[in-house]
């Protein structure tokens, strides 16, 4: 075994034995929890790796980064999450490998998936990014809607041509009522999700959590969580 493979497996057992944890602390099933790991910074190499180390979804927030890495690793059985602020003029080349889209915030934006998705065949599950630090009607300070405009925006993506609505996803926020109390964040997030199956039942993915909080949201329901400097390292500072 390489080293950087040794490092991974390592990392990937203490990340499994702390949501394994959490889910017995929750009183949970630990298949109820999907792991994504969020590959961004990393080579195409630690995605071969992960895969061949069992991890079978895997996360990036850039499109330059993330196309040639898909790319190079479309051999391999893996789901592409893209879990950053989508500009509709990168969704073109998204639409080309991402499998989910957890950044849906805008109506264009959803406009512009469906008609890439039907041009190129495909079908893409979306998840709508809700800002819980976002004032009504407006967007949060890392993207997403706030969660007075989830039912509308859901109701486009669920009517939108080579679109599904899978779910929700937030990111801790940083200001607002919710900084500093993740579990709060993520409880709110679990109750719009609720609010959001009631019209469409199938919806039912809970994406939230990262390395240093994925404890609080297992506590809270989530079905995703989105794993990057846990299992891979902390990127080394350039320069």
């Amino acid at each position: 075994m390489t080293d950087r493979k040794g490092e991974l497996a390592a990392n990937l057992a203490k990340v499994e034995e702390r949501i394994a944890a959490a889910c017995v602390a929750a009183g949970r099933k630990r298949e109820e929890v999907t792991l994504i790991v969020v590959t961004k910074t990393y080579p195409a190499s630690d995605v071969r790796i992960l895969s061949e180390l069992g991890v079978r979804d895997v996360a990036e927030n850039k499109d330059q980064d993330a196309a040639p890495k898909a790319a190079e690793c479309s051999d391999l059985p893996l789901t592409w999450h893209f879990v950053g602020q989508l500009q509709t003029n990168k969704v073109r080349s998204v639409t080309g490998y991402a499998d989910m889209v957890h950044s849906v915030d805008r109506a264009r934006l959803v406009t512009t998936l469906s008609r890439e998705a039907e041009r190129q065949g495909r079908e893409l599950g979306c998840l709508i990014q809700v800002a819980l630090d976002a004032n009504e009607g407006g967007r949060g300070e890392r993207g997403g809607v706030a969660p007075d405009g989830i039912e509308e925006l859901g109701e486009l993506v669920a009517a939108a041509p080579g679109l599904r609505l899978a779910g929700l996803m937030t990111v801790a926020p940083l200001t607002g009522p919710y900084a500093g109390r993740e579990l709060a964040a993520f409880e709110r997030l679990m109750d719009l999700s609720t609010d959001l199956r009631r019209a469409h039942p199938a919806a039912n993915m809970v994406s939230a959590g990262m390395s240093a909080d994925l404890e609080k949201a297992v506590a809270a329901g989530a079905t995703h969580v989105r794993v990057g400097t846990a299992v891979l390292g902390v990127r080394a500072r350039l320069g």
